[in-house]
């Protein structure tokens, strides 16, 4: 006989009290029935799916070994699961193996037709308890977000924190905020390529990838502004946020109308040494002597500017310095 124990969010798994308990009540139910335990498990993974580490390898084991465990037991059906869809095919899967589950504190003799009706209540109790909470949850954060308050983990620029009533609000994060509103400047000023302001941003704090770095700039957030989907028949809104804005209105909608190709269109600025002016606008992926030989007996008069702005690769594997690349080109010149 197997014995999950799952608990059902982290603090509880911290404090242990519901482990605990149910391990006790179980170990107890087992002692009282003359039931042998081959194995406890221990859960602290939502039951609204099975895919979770330690069922699984539970399932593992019963595959592995068949015919030597014939129940398994756990305190109450949403401890089992709170999926009631799931939880029919995670029967007939462990009734497949030779198993029965049941539930110490509300069992039911699955031989007995009318029980499958006791079954569904179990079963769908916990799944209506979980689908009310979430709309519950839903609310509360469209209500939050009405009233102008951030209900959910601080955008990057921001950081959450609590007040010592133990109210909680959002402050400006100085570091990745003082790299935002610089990102933001300098995409309006249009002297480098987003990718190019994107890299400058992480060397001054920010902590993204490329694709939320535009995801941010787009971000009416950093402006003051809260936006509220539509659901239902209540149609999307924009409401001013009680958080302290990063960059102006203005400047957030100059930027959008930049991102959308509404304005001048941004222009790429190289830097590269003065020797090499043409880097970023030629590109020379292999060559080999010989045909560089070739190319120079046909442009011979083009052979003193090719060392100034030709990184080559050379024969070998791997890239060569630029006075290594200069000497050879030299080199082969004097051939000539």
């Amino acid at each position: 006989m197997a014995t999950p124990v799952r608990v059902s969010s982290d603090e509880q798994a911290d404090k242990g009290f519901s482990q605990r308990d149910q391990e006790e009540r179980l170990t107890r139910h087992c002692k009282v029935n003359n039931i042998s335990i081959r194995k406890i498990i221990y859960e602290d993974h939502s039951a609204k799916i099975f895919i979770r580490p330690q069922w699984e390898k539970l399932l593992l084991l019963l595959r592995k070994q068949r015919n030597k465990t014939d129940l398994v037991l756990f305190t109450k059906w949403d401890r089992f699961s709170r999926n009631a869809p799931d939880a029919y095919n995670m029967i007939s899967k462990l009734k497949s193996l030779g198993v029965e589950p049941q539930a110490i504190e509300q069992p039911l003799d699955m031989d007995v037709p009318e029980n499958k009706m006791m079954l569904a209540i179990y079963l769908t109790a916990p799944e209506i308890e979980n689908d009310r909470r979430g709309l519950n949850t839903m609310y509360g954060m469209r209500r939050a977000r009405k009233e102008g308050r951030w209900p959910g983990l601080a955008p990057m620029g921001y950081i959450n924190r609590t007040a010592e009533n133990g109210k909680k609000n959002i402050a400006i994060d100085p570091d990745p905020a003082k790299a935002l509103i610089w990102a933001f400047k300098e995409v309006v000023k249009g002297k480098y390529s987003l990718g190019q302001v994107y890299l400058r941003a992480k060397d001054f704090g920010l902590d993204c990838t490329k694709k939320n770095f535009t995801r941010h700039l787009r971000n009416p957030f950093y402006c003051g502004e809260i936006h509220i989907r539509k659901y239902k028949d209540e149609e999307a809104s924009v409401v001013k946020g009680v958080h302290e804005p990063l960059v102006s209105p203005a400047l957030f909608l100059e930027v959008q109308d930049i991102l959308n190709g509404k304005k001048r269109s941004l222009k790429a600025k190289i830097r590269s040494n003065d020797l090499l002016f043409l880097k970023g606008f030629f590109e020379l992926l292999i060559v080999h002597q010989d045909a560089l030989r070739e190319c120079f007996k046909r442009t011979k008069q083009a052979l003193p500017l090719l060392p100034l702005f030709f990184r080559m690769w050379l024969p070998i594997k791997g890239r060569g310095s630029e006075p290594g690349i200069h000497a050879v080109v030299e080199r082969i010149y004097t051939q000539y």
